[in-house]
């Protein structure tokens, strides 16, 4: 059995979390995220206010992940964390942690990708979700498609040419006046509104496009975002808050789906996996459960709560590897804000 210890602070979450390995099968026995609710008041995160929350945060959430798991620090085998992407501060501090914890304990510290983790929370729950597989990554920071060959083998299919998803929810919430964070909050209030009472266009989604369109799989909400803001400008007070959170909410979804789905299908693929913060919107989900179901194609997707940014999935891919012998990373690893999912280092 391998005890690891998952840390997570790419963005803006303090998590830690206690996982137990044996061989393929894994055992969450604790999870704490530390949610940095300071950024209301700006409307948005704040790279330095959330290294210094982290700061302060993270010793206490990782004692609380090991008294929750009730295990004490000499039962840790390993420590993961996460080196990439994010906010290059933010990750400094979990990732400066990782290192003088396992380095203190003479144990291994194993740095992984914030996006192949996300890929992993769905294992936690779903032990089947394993590749090969298509996978759509939504979240604050980015949107991409997958084609999941292996563990460790991932081809970019398609990604957003300027807005991510979530962060076009956050932008239009904004603009309608929804407190931060944004996304939750339209979607809570896109609930009561009526999807059907305006149409925005689908961006970069049509119905004659071919597998040669240069935007075949690549997405971009930026226009839409605008076209929201027009739309607000001409109706202003003529029109429920709630249906323009409905409509610009499903547009984005349908958008979302509607590609993944195709993706799958077109590379053969039996199994489309969802990931990331934005994977916790209930209409994106339900749409993708229905088109995965009429596509004959099996959907996989964690529970809200593993979503978010959280050590358990950090924790899951660093078992993951400790057990294919991958060696340790070394105490100079650097955190890395922008490296590409496809070049993780397998081994």
């Amino acid at each position: 059995m391998t005890t690891i210890l998952g840390v997570e602070t790419s963005c803006d979450e303090t998590s830690a979390a206690v996982l137990e390995a044996r061989g393929d099968a894994v055992t969450l026995r604790s999870l704490v995220i530390l949610s940095q609710d300071v950024h209301r008041v700006f409307g948005g995160v704040v790279p330095e206010i959330a290294s210094r929350a982290h700061l302060t945060a993270i010793v206490p959430v990782v004692a609380r992940a090991l008294g929750d798991a009730r295990i004490t620090v000499e039962a840790l085998d390993a420590v993961a964390v996460t080196h990439a992407p994010g906010l290059v501060g933010a990750l400094l501090v979990g990732l400066s942690f990782g290192k003088a914890y396992a380095f203190a304990r003479g144990i291994p510290v194993v740095g992984v990708h914030h996006m192949e983790g996300h890929l992993f929370a769905t294992a936690l729950e779903h032990p089947d979700a394993v590749p090969p597989f298509t996978a759509l990554l939504v979240s604050g920071g980015h949107t991409m498609l997958l084609d999941v060959e292996a563990w460790g083998r991932y081809r970019l299919l398609g990604a957003t040419r300027d807005d991510a998803a979530g962060e076009a929810f956050d932008k239009v919430a904004k603009l309608l006046g929804l407190p931060y964070p944004g996304g939750p909050s339209l979607e809570r209030l896109a609930r009561a509104g009526t999807p059907e009472r305006h149409r925005f266009t689908r961006p970069m989604l049509r119905a004659n496009q071919r597998p040669d369109d240069p935007e075949y799989y690549d997405v971009s909400f930026s226009g839409l975002k605008t076209a929201v803001a027009r739309w607000v400008e001409k109706h202003e007070g003529t029109v429920p808050v709630a249906d323009v959170c409905a409509s610009f909410q499903e547009a984005v979804v349908d958008v979302l789906t509607a590609k993944a789905v195709r993706a799958a299908c077109e590379r053969g693929m039996d199994v489309l996996l969802l990931g990331g913060g934005v994977a916790a919107n209930s209409r994106l989900r339900a749409l993708a459960e229905e088109r995965c179901t009429a596509a004959g194609l099996t959907l996989r997707v964690p529970r809200p709560g593993l979503c978010t940014d959280n050590g358990a999935m950090v924790a899951a891919l660093g078992a993951h590897l400790v057990a294919a012998g991958a060696k340790p990373s070394p105490l100079d690893l650097p955190a890395d804000s922008s490296l590409p999912v496809t070049q993780v280092l397998v081994g």
